[in-house]
């Protein structure tokens, strides 16, 4: 019987030989996605390098020098690619993969032994997890900050009349405050989603291995408290089917924040408009014409939109990809990498630029209060009439024939009037700006924490 020819060009891996095509196919953008991850990894990497040095068996994995050692080389390693100087290549096909590599050609035997009690399937999971809980607790305090920003935007102009808009005809009389409060009380709830998305992934995958455990005597909760998590996840084989869904949540949560500073660039693009005046957007968040010397387009606030439909497509192709996934590990995951990492990216710089372009926003407040039309007043003048005694369809009517006789109504009178909670004069902005830095505190001193735990763990190797 004819043997099979073995392909020309196939390659040498920690896992087996692979051709040099399936190789390519198989690693994606993996490469250079996982740039992003080496930190994790190395962090992820001296947890249980530590744990397998304190696990009862003899004789042992590791012991706790050769730990340190361990952990020292991966405090270097992750100082190398910070730098720029760590390469992933097509044979490591990841990150993983190319951190083991590196320990064994610096420590031989103890690199070898790293990967004792583990799989790449909890990898990556714990890799994922530890950025994504960086990602959080940054995109919060981003989100916190741009809140505050449009709190105080909303203190200076609280009382200049602006028309507020139904179907984006003119409809009843509002104010500037009340538009910027409304943004900003929106992006307050969705930081509640972010922290409901960080309390989700704050959970610990590493040592479920392939999901079904390894007859060893592990110690998931040892490890899980190395990285700073809250908890380990519980049983295995969910510590890998989360895989991909948790990067949904988040991608939900991080939606859900551009959903608002989409319809936030919207409003800002349509009063900015000649036509309108209401406001002047900084120029320095404009670009120009290759052949219009006038023009300074809002390239920003357009993008904004964009960066939002591209969010909420990253969670959809997320959730379409783990749609009809059957139980276990599964290779489909690995395309929700991808989605989830440059996604967090977009809604993050979002919420950067638009910091500084709230701050810069200029307000005409004749060009608001000229915009006020006699049918503005219209409901506002109906109500007058029903704490008359009018019954309101009664007062209705009277308004709708003659809404004439509101011309010369005062726009400024009529924003003062409106007192209760919420209205154009009611607005608590103390109370907003509490929520946002209440958030803002809760961010940082769970980051602080994270980081400790962090730095306690690679100090082990120092």
């Amino acid at each position: 019987m004819a043997r099979k020819r073995q392909p020309d060009n196939v390659r040498e891996t920690l896992v087996g030989r692979v051709a040099a095509e399936a190789l390519e196919y198989t690693a994606g953008r993996d490469r250079a996605l996982d740039l992003e991850l080496v930190e994790a990894d190395c962090h992820g990497s001296a947890a249980h390098a530590v744990m397998l040095s304190r696990m009862p068996v003899r004789p042992p994995v590791l012991t706790p020098d050769d730990a340190r050692r361990i952990v020292a080389e991966l405090g270097a390693l992750a100082r190398r690619a910070a730098a720029g100087r760590f390469e992933i290549t097509a044979e490591d096909q990841d990150v993983h993969l190319a951190v083991e590599r590196a320990l064994t050609r610096r420590l031989g035997d103890l690199g070898r032994r790293i990967h004792t009690g583990r799989s790449r399937n909890d990898q990556v999971a714990v890799d994922l997890r530890l950025w994504g809980k960086r990602q959080l607790l940054d995109g919060i305090s981003e989100a916190a900050a741009l809140a505050e920003a449009l709190i105080a935007f909303g203190r200076r102009h609280a009382r200049v009349p602006m028309v507020g808009r139904t179907h984006q005809q003119p409809a009843m009389p509002s104010s500037v405050g009340l538009w910027a409060a409304a943004h900003a009380e929106s992006l307050l709830d969705d930081i509640v989603l972010l922290m409901d998305a960080l309390e989700l992934n704050d959970q610990c995958p590493l040592g479920a291995a392939a999901g079904y455990g390894v007859p060893l005597p592990l110690d998931r909760q040892r490890v899980s408290d190395l990285l700073g998590f809250s908890r380990p996840t519980h049983t295995a084989l969910h510590a890998i089917h989360a895989r991909g869904k948790i990067e949904a949540v988040i991608l939900s949560a991080f939606g859900q924040t551009l959903l608002t500073l989409s319809r936030l660039a919207q409003d800002l693009i349509q009063y900015s408009m000649p036509e309108f005046g209401y406001f002047s957007l900084p120029r320095a968040f404009g670009t120009g014409s290759s052949i219009m010397p006038q023009k300074n387009n809002p390239d920003v606030l357009e993008l904004v939109r964009a960066k939002c439909a591209r969010v909420l497509a990253d969670q959809f192709a997320v959730l379409e990809i783990l749609r009809a996934a059957p139980g276990g590990y599964n290779r489909d995951v690995q395309e929700t990498k991808e989605p989830f990492i440059e996604g967090v990216r977009a809604a993050r710089a979002t919420l950067r630029i638009l910091r500084p372009l709230i701050a810069g926003v200029e307000v005409h407040p004749d060009r608001l209060r000229a915009a006020f039309g006699p049918e503005v007043f219209a409901a506002d003048r109906a109500l007058e009439l029903v704490a008359e005694g009018v019954p309101f369809r009664d007062a209705y009517r009277r308004v709708k024939e003659t809404l004439g006789d509101l011309a010369g109504r005062d726009p400024d009178e009529a924003v003062a009037r409106k007192t209760h909670l919420g209205a154009p004069a009611g607005v608590d902005y103390g109370l907003l700006q509490r929520r946002a830095r209440a958030a803002a505190r809760v961010a940082a001193a769970e980051r602080r924490a994270f980081e400790r735990a962090l730095k306690r763990l690679m100090a082990f190797g120092q």
